[in-house]
C-alpha cells in the first residue's frame, strides 16, 4: 500500500515563470550587454553539467556556486570578461534573489491539486531535492510547503540523487518503508533509477506540450533496453497510480 509520496522540485512541481535564459538576460543587459539568447541558453546548460561534476552539493556555498555558474554563463554566452567581474557582485544577488521566489518560479496547473486529493486521500507527500536551500523560501512564497513534509535539500543533506541514501532518509523520516513509497520525477538518471534503485517505486514524468521543457532529461538513454519504465504524463496521473495500487492492495 502507498502511504507516502515523494516529488522532485524542478520540473516536476514547479517551473521557471519565463525561460532561464530570458531571466538571465533581464539581469545582465543593464550590466553586460544585450546577449544572444541562444548563446546564453547554452553557456548555461554547459557551466550547469561543469560545476554539478566539479562541486556537487553547493560545496562551498550556494552563493559561491550559483556565482559561478553565472560567470561562467555570461562569459560564455559572449560578455566581456571584465565588465562581468565588475559587475558579478550586483548580478549575482539579483538572480538568486529572483530564483528564491514566485518571481521567477511557478506552479504548474496539477500541482496545487495533486497535493490536496494526495493529502485527502490519507497519503504524506515530501519532496526530494537537488537545489539548494532557496527551494524552501520558493515552495512558502507558491503556498505549497504546507503540504511537503519531510523535505530534503541537497545542500543541507550533502547528499545528491541518486544516491540511495536520500531516499532512504526521507522514507525513514516519513515512517514509511521503501515499498510504501512512490517518487515522481522528470530526470530518469537522478529521480527513476536512484528510487527504483533504493527500492521505492518509482514514476518518471514526462510532461508534454509547452509543458515539457525538459522532457527529454535522460534522452540519451535506450528506453527500449529498459525491461519496466512506469511513466506518467501529469501529476493526476499520479493519482490515478496510488488510487490503483492501493485498490489492488486492498484486495
Amino acid at each position: 500500500m502507498i502511504r507516502f509520496v515523494t516529488f522532485d522540485a524542478l520540473h516536476t512541481l514547479i517551473t521557471p515563470r519565463k525561460p532561464i535564459y530570458v531571466q538571465y538576460s533581464e539581469v545582465f543587459s543593464p550590466y553586460l550587454g544585450t546577449l544572444p539568447p541562444d548563446a546564453i541558453s547554452r553557456s548555461f546548460k554547459l557551466a550547469l553539467r561543469q560545476l554539478q561534476a566539479e562541486k556537487p552539493s553547493y560545496r562551498a556555498g550556494a552563493t559561491n556556486w550559483w556565482g559561478e555558474v553565472i560567470s561562467r554563463t555570461a562569459i560564455g554566452a559572449g560578455a566581456d570578461p571584465q565588465a562581468v567581474e565588475k559587475h558579478l557582485g550586483t548580478i549575482v544577488p539579483s538572480l538568486m534573489k529572483r530564483f528564491s521566489s514566485r518571481e521567477g518560479y511557478c506552479l504548474f496547473d496539477d500541482t496545487l491539486p495533486t497535493l490536496r486529493t494526495l493529502h485527502a486521500m490519507g497519503v504524506r507527500t515530501g519532496l526530494i531535492t537537488n537545489a539548494d536551500v532557496r527551494i524552501r523560501d520558493v515552495l512558502l512564497d507558491l503556498g505549497i510547503s504546507g503540504y511537503l513534509s519531510p523535505v530534503l535539500v541537497s545542500e543541507t543533506e550533502c547528499v545528491e540523487k541518486p544516491s540511495i541514501s536520500i531516499f532512504l532518509a526521507a522514507c525513514a523520516r516519513a515512517r514509511a518503508t521503501p515499498s510504501e513509497t512512490v517518487h515522481v520525477g522528470d530526470d530518469f538518471r537522478d529521480d527513476y533509477l536512484g528510487a527504483d534503485n533504493a527500492g521505492l517505486h518509482a514514476l518518471l514524468l514526462r510532461r508534454t506540450g509547452s509543458d515539457g521543457e525538459d522532457k527529454l532529461k535522460g534522452a540519451e538513454v535506450d528506453f527500449r533496453t529498459i525491461k519496466r519504465l512506469d511513466v506518467v504524463p501529469d501529476l493526476h496521473s499520479v493519482v490515478a497510480w496510488v488510487k490503483k495500487s492501493n485498490a489492488t492492495y486492498e484486495e
